[in-house]
């Protein structure tokens, strides 16, 4: 089993895996080093440059975790949704023709 799926169905997408928690962790970790990188950048310390680019792949690795996660879940909504107003349209027209 691999550390990080990233091949989901629509079921399984829904429901809460370890992917979600590694997004969890990551999330807060990588608000606080892109915070105070930048804080440090803007008064030119050397570190700030440095945290600043932690924090920019700690971003970029926790949206590489959750993006096929979250693009199959907004698939199968959009796909829900046009299901939906397909069919509120044909009881629309069903209405006008008969009501």
């Amino acid at each position: 089993m691999a550390l990080i799926n990233r091949k989901w169905t629509p079921a399984h997408a829904d429901e809460w895996t370890k992917e979600d928690w590694y997004t969890i962790i990551l999330s807060p970790i990588a608000y606080v080093l892109l915070s105070i990188g930048v804080g440090l950048s803007f008064l030119l310390l050397p570190i700030g440059f440095i945290i600043l680019g932690i924090g920019i792949l700690v971003t970029i690795f926790m949206h590489w975790i959750i993006d096929p996660k979250l693009k199959m879940i907004s698939n199968e909504y959009e796909k829900r949704q046009h299901e939906y107003l397909e069919q509120l349209e044909r009881k629309a027209r069903w209405e006008e023709h008969h009501g």
